[in-house]
């Protein structure tokens, strides 16, 4: 099976995206290099005890691969939420 490409759906955001997951895992207590961000998961699935390496790693299970990605992905999306109420607040004060 091949790898999917992911796409945003803002162009041109990758980057952005790639220094946010950074900055949130740094914030979630993570030793994060910020050339190399998507490396965080690394140490996010040593944690969790699950056997990720680099390369093929086609013996992980979805479960496995999931809870990786919800750890990183769940972070993001709370640093989101957090983020638009601030700005919401923000708007309605005079």
């Amino acid at each position: 099976m091949s790898r999917r490409n992911r796409r945003y759906a803002v162009p041109g955001t990758a980057a952005a995206m790639q220094t946010f997951k950074a900055e949130v895992m740094k914030q979630e207590g993570y030793d994060v290099d910020p050339a190399h961000p998507d490396a965080v998961k690394y140490e996010v699935a040593k944690e969790l005890g699950v056997p990720l390496q680099p390369g093929n790693n086609g013996r992980l299970t979805t479960e496995e691969a999931g809870q990786i990605g919800g750890k990183i992905g769940g972070s993001m999306v709370r640093e989101m939420i957090r983020l638009a109420q601030e700005q919401l607040a923000d708007k309605q004060q005079p």
